[in-house]
């Protein structure tokens, strides 16, 4: 038995909860999956996995061995990587959680990074602000893109501050109001009691972007009720640009849409509404050299250049002063 690819199985296993997507995800087949698990049953003499027709979870053993699994991947990993790498030169992957709003600037940033050190593979991936803040804690994660105003004073979680989400009323426009041959157009201010009004598309309940929506609309003594949800930020978009509906976007997502013409974006107001999002990292652990080369990148001016026009959209609090 290969102890870390086994290792490697059971840490799949609790990440897909389900053995045929575990399988396929380690391009093996159902039955060497279980196979290998039942191998390392018998390397540890006690059950790891709980037994039913279908994944019903791990036992307490079992996470303790996969606590165990995920430390001894991580340091082969930055074995790996330290063995791989010369100096200037890293290699590796690197795992990138973000929350879906923010996927735009952690898109840029990631291929950046790739740019810089052809070495580096991102793998970027999309995912829930509690997920995010346990993958950087079990190892899962290398690095996150994430709103930091979650965090506690006592998180092991570390912060590089990138910008304050700035929101705005992303609407169709009327084909009369549409000027030929020009982007996203920017429009005056509205206030978000001004926004309740209208027939929104927001994000689900679970998603934390909602509750950061839902609390400002409450701050503006409204209450809201979309007549449409989704836990896609891209059908937030694509609603607004087939129907009636409009939508409430962080200034990330507005700026990844500026060449559709036939939009306009309203920055809202009263309250003021500014969310921090920033780089988080696991701080007590050692970072690999891919992780270094990240953060490097994310203090240095090569970053604050390429990103100065998302940071833009993202944070603006004044394209318009005007309230409509």
């Amino acid at each position: 038995m290969n102890l870390l690819t086994s290792l490697r199985y059971l840490v799949a296993l609790s990440e897909h909860r389900h053995f045929a997507r575990a399988a396929q995800a380690c391009f093996i087949t159902q039955p060497a999956l279980s196979n290998a698990l039942r191998a390392l049953e018998q390397e540890f003499g006690t059950p790891i996995v709980k037994r039913a027709r279908s994944y019903a979870g791990l036992t307490p053993e079992g996470e303790r061995v996969l606590a165990s699994a995920r430390r001894m991947l991580h340091e082969h990993s930055l074995l790996q990587q330290e063995l791989a790498s010369r100096a200037g030169q890293p290699q590796g992957r690197l795992q990138l959680g973000v929350v879906p709003t923010a996927v735009p600037v952690a898109a840029r940033f990631a291929a950046l990074l790739q740019a810089a050190h052809p070495g580096i593979a991102p793998v970027v991936r999309s995912m829930s602000s509690q997920d995010i803040e346990a993958g950087l804690e079990n190892l899962s994660l290398d690095l996150a893109l994430g709103f930091t105003g979650r965090l506690k004073k006592t998180s092991p979680l570390a912060v590089l501050a990138q910008y304050d989400e700035h929101y705005f009323l992303l609407r169709r426009l009327p084909p009369a109001e549409r000027v030929s041959g020009a982007g996203l157009q920017l429009g005056a201010a509205m206030r978000w009691a001004d926004a309740a009004l209208l027939p929104l598309c927001l994000l689900t309940p679970e998603m934390h972007n909602r509750s950061l929506v839902e609390r400002a609309f409450a701050d503006a003594g409204c209450a809201v009720q979309p007549v449409m949800e989704t836990n896609s930020v891209l059908t937030l978009a694509l609603s607004v640009l087939a129907g009636d509906v409009c939508s409430v976007l962080p200034g990330a997502l507005v700026g990844a849409v500026r060449s559709q013409g036939e939009l306009e974006a309203l920055p809202l107001v009263e309250p003021e509404v500014l969310t921090p999002v920033g780089l988080i990292y696991l701080a007590k652990s050692p970072p690999s050299r891919a992780l270094q080369a990240a953060l490097a990148l994310a203090q240095g001016a090569r970053w604050a250049e390429a990103c100065g026009a998302a940071r833009q959209f993202a944070s603006s609090q004044a394209l318009a002063s005007e309230v409509v």
